[in-house]
């Protein structure tokens, strides 16, 4: 009973309603109860959701998210303590999304609420992420592996909204218990996009050799949302260097995907789903999930093509577009041609600076 008491203490004392922050000693005092008896990751699981269900102070609940954020990145992957902790957010005993916490202690409750809300749920999905990695090594070009790489992505890509949700807003971004929690949010953000960059080129060199027509569109869905994604992430990552979160030598440099390249990808499958439409086997590119991202229907019903992505007014490129589009598209042959060969594309990769040129003689006739 002695260890199940001191957990209960040990989270009220680490949570307590001041402006200090979160003392590491905490943290490793309930490590070591873990470790010692196993009894106790249920003890926290249930004492944390008492002191963060009922709390109505930001400090509190900050404090709270900044030592569960802290005890999941030092537990294993099939610790107890993660077992005891989803088998409680399953059971509705702990709430990180929905979070229905709100906040009654500062002269901006707004502010505060939208951020432990945002953390919450960027927490919620943490404690998830680590059930679904892939592993260990290069991924091979298998169909498995190809379909675990597209999730771990997709998964990555939600972890960095989530990421760049967190933004404080108000009082709140030069609150220093915010920027201490920020912190700890932008150093796992740089070790998603580091995993994130190394699979998104495994990606882009497998993308005219994906096993099915549907991993296709997958691949360049997470592909065409890194490009919008990236602009986001870095004006994110400049904000927080502005605001002194963390130094500046620990940010990744973030890629930018160019527009054209995108452009470019994206008429070549639209491409193939017509010649494969042809064969009836699969739909026309009308009902092409591309097809519905780059066309609209007016008022008065004329279909008018919107870019996928908007470029700022104040780039400024050496290379005029017709450059970067030959560059891009290589014999790309209209609807009709007999010979497959015609259908050639070559693909600047931002990530490593190489081209990647689709295969002539894939089944599909890339």
């Amino acid at each position: 009973m002695g260890g199940l008491c001191n957990v209960d203490h040990i989270i009220v004392k680490a949570t307590a309603p001041n402006s200090s922050p979160l003392s590491d000693k905490y943290v490793h005092q309930l490590l070591r109860l873990f470790a010692i008896s196993p009894p106790c990751c249920r003890a926290f699981s249930l004492g944390f959701a008492r002191r963060f269900g009922k709390t109505r102070s930001w400090r509190v609940a900050l404090k709270c998210l900044l030592l569960l954020h802290r005890l999941l990145r030092s537990s294993p992957e099939d610790s107890l303590f993660r077992t005891e902790l989803l088998i409680n957010r399953s059971n509705g005993s702990i709430s990180l999304y929905p979070c229905n916490f709100r906040d009654v202690s500062s002269s901006d409750p707004e502010s505060f609420t939208a951020f432990i809300r945002s953390y919450a749920r960027l927490l919620d999905e943490i404690s998830n992420e680590d059930n679904h990695r892939r592993r260990p090594g290069p991924p091979d070009n298998s169909p498995e592996e190809i379909g675990t790489v597209l999730e771990v992505l997709e998964q990555i890509q939600s972890l960095i909204d989530r990421v760049i949700e967190c933004k404080p807003t108000g009082v709140t971004a030069r609150n220093f218990l915010i920027q201490t929690a920020m912190k700890h949010i932008i150093r796992d953000s740089f070790v998603c996009y580091t995993v994130f960059k190394n699979d998104i080129v495994f990606l882009l060199e497998n993308m005219f050799q994906m096993p099915t027509y549907q991993c296709c569109i997958s691949a360049f869905s997470v592909y065409k949302k890194a490009a919008l994604q990236a602009d986001q992430l870095y004006e994110f990552y400049q904000w927080c260097k502005l605001m002194g979160v963390c130094g500046c030598y620990e940010y990744p440099f973030v890629d930018r995907i160019p527009l054209l390249q995108i452009q470019a990808l994206e008429s070549f499958i639209n491409g193939m789903w017509e010649i494969k439409d042809d064969d009836g086997d699969h739909q026309s590119p009308s009902s092409s999930p591309l097809s519905s991202t780059t066309e609209k229907v007016g008022d008065e019903g004329e279909e008018e093509r919107q870019p996928l992505i908007k470029l700022n007014d104040d780039d400024d490129d050496d290379d005029s577009w017709e450059d970067i589009l030959e560059a891009s598209v290589i014999n790309f042959s209209s609807h009709g041609s007999d010979e497959k060969d015609e259908w050639r594309i070559q693909v600047y990769n931002p990530f490593d600076g190489k081209y990647v040129s689709s295969d002539p003689n894939h089944p599909w006739g890339l």
